[in-house]
């Protein structure tokens, strides 16, 4: 896998601490793309007794993932306390509507799970993982997870936002979009993180605005800003600005603007080890068939 620059975590954090506040109101694609991914659990079976939300934000999907496993205990796993805190403050009623008890609240790094191996039967993960070295975060969902557990996840390919990065690069030639790995990547980072059975399936959706002004407002409201260590630490200044503004007009369309969305949708389950640590093969012996 080609490496892309990765964001700076420190930089990510106080993005969507500072979006916590905005981020609800924001957040239409991202609700969106959280439904549609829930729907990718309907064929699954499962009966989790644990289920983590990594990076959860505000706790959008707390609410679906209760009523789908009434029986099991929550996890929502945040890097940012203040979407934590928005997280808490969700109204309790469909808690007792569910039977389910409040979701345990954690803020902590994908890359780094303060969760014990083997404790956890659905990792379930909307939007989160394109803040991350994928890899990383694989290798952490699959010792968290018990064997017969499933990693769910969707997130952003490399054509996202694609207009908003051609205009600046037209500007100035600096990174002003981070990047995205491209979805078969992902699917070999799965493999190699010991996963199983991985299924990749990809979308395209497009939001329409009137200005790239609005494009910037969208981004920042959300906490998806710039978090590139390349990335240039001044206001962007008026020229400069100008030249990406008409830019981007190019792309105008209908008399919008688009802003494309390279939607990743995967999932992979755990498996039962093939070595013991001490090198030994497990072999497994089915029940013979009567005659």
């Amino acid at each position: 896998m080609d490496e892309p620059a990765r964001p700076v975590k420190r930089d990510v954090r106080r993005a969507f601490d500072r979006a916590a506040l905005t981020y609800d109101g924001a957040a239409i694609l991202q609700r969106e793309i959280c439904g549609r991914l829930l729907e990718h659990l309907d064929p699954m079976r499962l009966e989790p007794h644990r289920v983590v939300d990594l990076g959860c934000g505000t706790g959008h999907a707390f609410e679906a993932l209760a009523r789908r496993y009434p029986g099991a205990g929550l996890v929502g796993l945040d890097l940012a306390p203040a979407m934590l805190a928005r997280a808490r403050e969700r109204s309790p009623w469909w808690r007792r509507a569910f039977g389910a008890a409040s979701p345990a609240l954690v803020c902590a790094d994908a890359e780094s799970l303060p969760l014990a191996d083997r404790s956890v039967q659905l990792v379930f993960s909307n939007l989160a993982l394109q803040w991350c070295d994928p890899a990383a975060a694989f290798a952490e969902a699959a010792r968290v997870l018990e064997p017969g557990g499933l990693l769910l996840f969707s997130t952003f390919g490399p054509d996202t936002l694609r207009e908003l990065r051609a205009a600046f690069a037209e500007a100035d030639g600096a990174p002003h979009v981070n990047a995205f790995v491209d979805m078969h990547d992902l699917g070999d980072a799965l493999v190699a993180a010991g996963l199983s059975d991985p299924v990749m399936d990809m979308e395209i959706l497009t939001m329409e605005y009137d200005t790239a002004g609005a494009v910037a407002r969208d981004l920042k409201a959300i906490g998806a800003v710039n978090s590139l260590a390349a990335r240039s630490r001044g206001l962007p200044g008026r020229a400069r600005w100008e030249r990406m503004t008409k830019a981007y007009e190019r792309f105008r369309r209908d008399g919008r603007l688009p802003a494309t969305f390279e939607v990743v949708y995967g999932h992979a389950w755990k498996v039962p080890p093939r070595k013991l640590a001490d090198g030994r093969q497990v072999v497994e012996f089915a029940p013979r068939a009567p005659r």
